[in-house]
């Protein structure tokens, strides 16, 4: 079982995903890198990515799963939740379409694309922390939690928010900030990556 945990979790489809999911992650991290144009203009390409990446995830018996560690507490996600929503000011609300609330609602729901970016990157984080565990029991557990919630919360949650994005991109919006334009710096993303194409390596080398 555990030789088939270990063909799962070093699959290239998840080495993939773990990627992209470490990239948005650092991103959304150094939000204050960049200003509020650049920052837009990143989720725009990232969203459409994390998406494909996660949808190509293999999927896992969720018998043999138990449920992993959460490491993102509530402090931190409100920290940066409200960190990203100062960032995108007042382009930051979007009337949401896809909400099983509305059929109840004569008025129109307003949703948030800040919250929609740190609901993903909340369970990214948790995933990638418990991945890291190294154990390929609990890389399987954590990498079925954040498929499971792929699924049923925030992969819609990231179709929806990129509708928001791509409005803003190609809408008639000034979105400069009086911050100074800043170029995401890409060194601390390549160095967090580098334990995964060792454990990939190794394991390559085994086979």
């Amino acid at each position: 079982m555990a030789e088939n945990f270990e063909q799962i979790v070093y699959s290239q489809n998840v080495i993939e995903f773990v990627a992209v999911a470490n990239e948005y992650c650092n991103f959304v991290e150094n939000y204050a890198q960049v200003n509020r144009s650049a920052f837009i203009e990143r989720m725009q390409k990232m969203f459409p990515l994390l998406y494909l990446k996660a949808a190509l995830l293999p999927q896992i018996d969720d018998e043999e799963v138990d449920t992993p560690e959460k490491f993102v507490n509530e402090v931190e996600y409100n920290f940066l939740l409200n960190r990203i929503s100062e960032k995108l000011g007042q382009f930051d609300s979007y009337q949401e379409v896809f909400d099983e609330g509305m059929q109840f609602s004569e008025a129109a729901i307003s949703a948030s694309i800040a919250d929609n970016i740190c609901d993903i990157y909340q369970d990214l984080k948790d995933f990638l922390m418990a991945y890291r565990m190294g154990t390929s029991e609990m890389m399987t557990d954590a990498l079925w939690e954040c498929q499971n919630n792929y699924k049923i919360y925030w992969g819609q949650k990231l179709v929806n928010g990129l509708r928001a994005i791509h409005a803003l991109r190609y809408g008639d919006f000034d979105l400069n900030e009086d911050d100074n334009s800043a170029r995401f710096d890409n060194s601390n993303n390549e160095k967090s990556s580098k334990w995964i194409d060792r454990h990939f390596n190794n394991f390559s080398e085994e086979k």
